[in-house]
């Protein structure tokens, strides 16, 4: 109970400022080193060849999908354990992590038998370039197969997160990052003895750094997290369980992949063009991760205080957390923004840019970045309805402004206007999405917020 307590008082009590920066910043850092390993994931396999990096970011859409199905289920699993803590439900809080652990689990064999079927298929759907084909199926099945780490560790790590013990989960996370930092070089080029293995170096060492960081987070969560027990000793799934976590998390989780499906058909507008500019669209997502990881992290920290203030019944904290929450967000896309302004042939030049990749990739950042200033906000209200269960709202504003609004414009402007034009599309569904936002959230306050007394 001592534990329980001392979670308890942290979530409930600690001054909103304070408890946001210690749940939040852990996980920021975190995001930070996540971002820069998938940046020099990236900048490697753009030395073998840029057919490479493009296969690399054709497969992005996949990769994406499993950490939107992950994290989905886990934002279910989130919500559920910090509003069982601050109702005091702990058998309840139980239950919801070892069900999750076991959503996991099956997601996971899911995308392995994809691995080893669909590769080759997914690829043959986007291009008959061969050389990019066959870098794909090699780096894509390895990525699948062995994603289990993936899949677990990531519940893992919102188990540390909900009960408030972020730190923790940025240990597993930065652990897992650093592995693949280094050995990507090693894989990649065969050094210090180890093989030449190209592209699949490149995946091998992502799958070791997932797998390093489900080992440790599984080892935080047993001895350090004393507010849940992880026992699978006489376990059954509780269907009653996973159908609250899944209320939530398939929102979130559809939400998430459709972005997937938008990079997917983005890419196929993209090869109007050239595969040049599908490397472009590549090397954005990841330079983009270096801004947007920090305001996941800082959504990561601020879901568990809003779920537990929720129970507790606490107006005036969650408002509190949610103001403070925009704030912080719209500075760091503030931020971002200057970055892809001042200097985006620098940026560029990291992944080993030509002259074409230059002279698509300059205005392409300049022009997408515009849409930062409204993500921040975006962001950061998406979370919310998640943490207060309505997250059909996030479901809603992300098919309406990626799959109505995004793609549509992108595709008309492509074919009106040209390549620079098409870049355009982001800034409008933006927008678009911050109006939606907006009418969302005071449905929400009358709903949920209003009525709660301090």
């Amino acid at each position: 109970m001592d534990g329980q307590k001392v979670t308890e008082n942290k979530m409930g009590v600690m001054p909103v400022p304070r408890l946001l920066v210690s749940m939040s910043l852990p996980m920021m850092i975190s995001m930070l080193v996540q971002a820069l390993y998938n940046i020099v994931d990236s900048i490697y396999v753009s030395r073998i060849s840029e057919d490479a990096l493009t296969a690399v970011s054709l497969a992005f859409p996949v990769q994406n999908l499993m950490i939107a199905v992950s994290s989905g289920t886990a934002v279910g699993i989130n919500a559920l354990l910090s509003k069982s803590l601050g109702e005091k439900n702990f058998d309840e809080a139980d239950r919801a992590a070892k069900n999750g652990l076991f959503l996991a689990f099956l997601s996971y064999l899911v995308f392995a038998v994809f691995g080893i079927f669909g590769s080759r298929a997914y690829f043959m759907s986007q291009t008959k370039e061969g050389a990019i084909i066959e870098y794909g199926v090699e780096y894509m099945s390895i990525i699948l197969i062995v994603s289990v780490g993936l899949f677990l560790a990531i519940t893992q790590e919102r188990l540390l997160q909900a009960t408030g013990n972020s730190f923790y989960s940025m240990i597993s996370q930065t652990c897992g990052a650093v592995t693949n930092i280094v050995m990507d070089p090693i894989f990649i080029f065969g050094m210090y003895g180890a093989p030449k293995l190209g592209v699949a170096g490149a995946a091998i060492a992502t799958v070791m750094g997932q797998l390093v960081s489900m080992v440790i987070s599984l080892v935080l969560n047993l001895r350090k997290n004393k507010e849940i027990h992880i026992n699978f000793k006489g376990f059954r799934p509780d269907m009653r369980v996973i159908g609250i976590i899944y209320k939530v998390g398939v929102p979130s989780a559809i939400m998430m992949a459709i972005g997937s499906l938008l990079t997917y058909c983005y890419d196929k507008i993209l090869l109007m063009f050239s595969s040049t500019a599908v490397s472009v669209y590549g090397v954005y997502f990841k330079l983009n991760s270096f801004v947007f990881m920090p305001v996941f992290g800082l959504n990561n920290g601020m879901i568990p205080i809003l779920a537990y203030n929720y129970g507790a019944r606490n107006k005036k904290r969650i408002l509190d957390t949610i103001k403070l929450s925009v704030c912080a967000a719209t500075v760091i896309m503030i931020i971002g923004i200057a970055i892809f302004q001042i200097i985006p042939e620098e940026l560029l030049k990291l992944f080993d840019a030509s002259e074409k990749m230059l002279q698509i990739g300059v205005p392409a950042l300049k022009i997408i970045s515009v849409s930062f200033i409204f993500a921040g906000y975006n962001i950061i209200m998406g979370s919310v309805f998640q943490a207060f269960g309505n997250g059909v709202y996030s479901l809603v504003i992300s098919i309406v402004r990626q799959l109505v609004i995004i793609l549509p414009v992108a595709y008309i402007l492509a074919v009106n206007f040209g390549l620079n034009e098409t870049w355009w599309s982001y800034p409008v569904s933006e927008i678009a999405s911050l109006v939606m936002s907006t009418v969302f959230f005071i449905m929400l306050y009358k709903q949920k917020i209003k009525e709660i007394e301090n």
